[in-house]
């Protein structure tokens, strides 16, 4: 109980100062907007990925290692995502991969994940999550980024059962830098961002792959976190 309560208080730790520091963000977006007479959040600076981003819905990404069965735009809540059946050369076992690419300059992840377990409960009838924990892993950046030579990932990790199928499910926002399971975490850069007058693209990702029924999600781990870093690799190359 004791430990449990100093995770819960130092989480609460946490978003507190992840929340002055965002506000400090808007106060100086605020007065800097208030002197040009440009506001930010009415005139947010153009996503120069767009174009690219868009495409996702319609054609699904290409992952090295792995071949794409079939790719169709699939409604999920308000959202119209890419939904990609994949499996690599050497086996049958078949993963879904959905992907919400940002649509607009005024998109921001929201709800997505809320979402993602609707439209399950629609598609099997039911929808029981379990085992949740987190997965971190790090990917190569580009040769022409002048930072952090590795982009870290941290992502959501947990066991769905259906009345059909038992999948590990992987889930994060992608952004050119990384990617965090939070939509507070790509708000918070994407204010920074604005304050030099850039942007931070983002596509939510969600994976789903079929595991033995009601077993442990750990036994997918290596599986998830190769794909995730294939996936992550693929859209800061081509799209983000």
């Amino acid at each position: 109980m004791i430990s449990l309560f100093k995770v819960l208080k130092e989480k609460q730790l946490t978003y507190i100062v992840v929340l002055v520091l965002l506000l400090v963000l808007l106060a100086i977006g605020g007065v800097s907007g208030y002197f040009t007479g440009r506001w930010e959040w009415k005139q947010p600076p153009p996503v120069t990925t767009l174009r690219e981003l868009r495409k996702i819905r319609k054609t699904g990404i290409t992952i090295p290692g792995w071949q794409t069965v079939e790719q169709t735009e699939q409604q999920v809540g308000d959202g119209k995502w890419s939904l990609q059946i994949i499996k690599q050369a050497s086996s049958q076992t078949q993963v879904i991969l959905l992907l919400l690419p940002q649509n607009g300059p005024k998109d921001q992840p929201e709800v997505e994940w809320t979402e993602i377990n609707g439209w399950g409960k629609l598609r099997w009838g039911k929808w029981d999550t379990a085992q949740y924990r987190s997965v971190e892993f790090k990917v190569k950046q580009s040769q022409n980024s002048s930072l952090n030579p590795e982009a870290l990932v941290k992502a959501r990790f947990f066991r769905v059962s259906t009345p059909q199928d038992t999948f590990a499910v992987l889930q994060w926002y992608a952004f050119r830098s990384g990617g965090d399971p939070s939509p507070l975490h790509w708000f918070f850069l994407d204010q920074s961002a604005q304050l030099q007058k850039h942007r931070i693209p983002w596509v939510a990702v969600s994976i789903l792959i079929p595991m033995e029924p009601l077993g442990e999600v750990e036994t997918t781990r290596s599986l998830a976190q190769s794909l995730g870093e294939r996936v992550q690799t693929a859209l800061m190359a081509n799209y983000l």
